[in-house]
């Protein structure tokens, strides 16, 4: 293997590790919020012990999340040298006011909220964890920014060989920003809300602490349901808006060879990717116009009339990127967001029922749909990531001209296989911490020090 493609290796590994932490960080913090907020206003200590036991397994979650994420932006100096000087002085200011806002006041106030049980009124309790939740996601904001010029590039201006930014506010008021950043957040509020609704379902059929996880399961379903619809309507409009600036993405998620109108959408395809065509294809005629422009017409490019006009504008070169890649990965995020929104739709419908819990042997399959968020969330990073390609920074810079020049065949390798083995010994450990407690279930009032004690040495050691 190139240097390019053992380094590319590398940053999905790292990049996929992390991000099973981040939605659930995302969504959970809401929830907690939401619950800690109902023991303020109803007084009742059902809500505060929901608040301890869901906010434990956050604290796990985030902790895990914080070590895999700082190992990322070491890869920019290592790796990704030339990228760093190329765009160095724009791609680090979102990230340094992530650091130093976002993630600062998440931090903060988390320590605030572990320790303050008790030692601050119920109400500014519960401001804390609401300002870590508000840390949270405006940390994946700013992240999102940095990610948002790759994709659609604004702001700037060449000065030499180094791209410079020229307006801080075009880079945040970056189109893709405001179609990304809502789409990634419900995103994390479906996965925090799944997580919920699965180690709840988990207890209702042991009938373990009915009447607390019962309120865990109604509170989740309400606002999984909310989340997934809105994170299908929001990932609609974004599909929409990169049918126009990133218009090679959707062809290859369609595997659109020729250019069409009215346009179709694929259903199931084989296709030769080297000669650029199909062997067999089932296509439904107008539904990708229909996509696209909310109308069974249009124009929608192919990959082979986008790759002549690439090349009229940036040279000689291949501008396809992986189209099994980008087919298949688009495939499982739609199939699995749809089938999210029958799960949330039929958890709604128990929970509003009239014994609601008696004999759903369905929700055994619960635990089980935990799954269906993160595969959701993976496979659409990786279409996002990969149908950029060739170009780390789109139109801008390619990716064969972003790796340090300064790194081995031998030092990536080896990098990637202890990066690899080591998050792999964290996702153990973060997924049997959080079964260990989940199983474990809500404690009674008069054990919680102790068990908390416990905990937080298990997660921070």
């Amino acid at each position: 293997m190139t240097i390019l493609t053992l380094s590319q290796l590398q940053f999905a590994a790292t990049t996929i590790y992390h991000f099973f932490f981040v939605p659930l960080t995302l969504g959970l913090s809401v929830l907690v919020a939401i619950m800690e907020t109902m023991y303020v206003v109803r007084g009742d200590e059902i809500y505060r012990r929901m608040t301890k036991f869901w906010g434990k397994l956050f604290l796990i979650n985030f902790a895990m999340g914080v070590v895999t994420g700082i190992v990322m932006e070491f890869q920019f100096g290592m790796n990704w040298a030339e990228y760093s000087r190329f765009v160095g002085d724009i791609f680090g200011a979102p990230l340094a006011i992530e650091a130093l806002l976002a993630f600062f006041l998440e931090s903060t106030f988390l320590g605030l909220w572990i320790f303050g049980w008790d030692k601050i009124s119920k109400r500014m309790h519960a401001v804390t964890i609401w300002l870590v939740a508000i840390g949270s996601n405006l940390s994946a904001l700013w992240i999102l920014i940095a990610n948002s010029f790759m994709q659609h590039p604004v702001g700037f201006e060449m000065q030499g060989s180094r791209a410079v930014m020229t307006d801080f506010v075009a880079l945040f008021s970056n189109p893709y920003v405001w179609h990304q950043f809502p789409h990634t957040v419900l995103g994390g509020f479906s996965t925090g809300a799944f997580f919920v609704l699965g180690i709840s379902a988990y207890h209702l059929l042991k009938r373990n602490h009915e009447v607390f996880f019962e309120k865990s399961f109604k509170i989740a379903a309400i606002f999984g349901t909310a989340a997934i619809l809105l994170t299908v309507l929001v990932g609609h409009a974004q599909t929409q808006y990169m049918i126009r600036t990133q218009p090679m993405k959707i062809a290859a998620a369609e595997a659109l060879w020729e250019t069409e109108d009215p346009a179709s959408f694929s259903v199931f395809s084989v296709f030769d990717e080297t000669n650029r065509k199909d062997t067999f294809a089932i296509r439904i005629p107008g539904v990708l116009s229909f996509l696209a422009y909310n109308r069974f017409e249009g124009e929608i490019k192919g990959i082979n009339d986008l790759q002549r006009e690439y090349e009229s504008i940036f040279g000689p070169g291949n501008y396809v990127p992986s189209v099994f890649t980008a087919y298949w990965t688009f495939r499982i995020m739609v199939g699995a967001g749809s089938f999210m929104v029958l799960v949330a739709g039929y958890a709604l419908l128990v929970a509003y029922k009239k014994k609601p819990f008696a004999q759903k042997k369905i929700l055994g399959f619960f635990p089980w749909f935990i799954a269906l968020p993160y595969l959701a969330n993976t496979t659409g990073w990786l279409l996002t990531e990969t149908g950029r390609q060739p170009w780390a920074v789109f139109g801008v810079l390619k990716t064969a001209e972003a790796v340090s020049p300064n790194i081995t065949v031998g030092m990536v390798f080896s990098s990637l296989i202890i990066f690899t083995l080591l998050y792999g010994i964290l996702m153990v450990a973060d997924v049997y911490l959080l079964v260990k407690y989940a199983k474990a279930g809500p404690v009674d009032p008069g054990d919680e020090k102790a068990v908390e004690v416990n905990a937080t040495e298990a997660v921070w050691g």
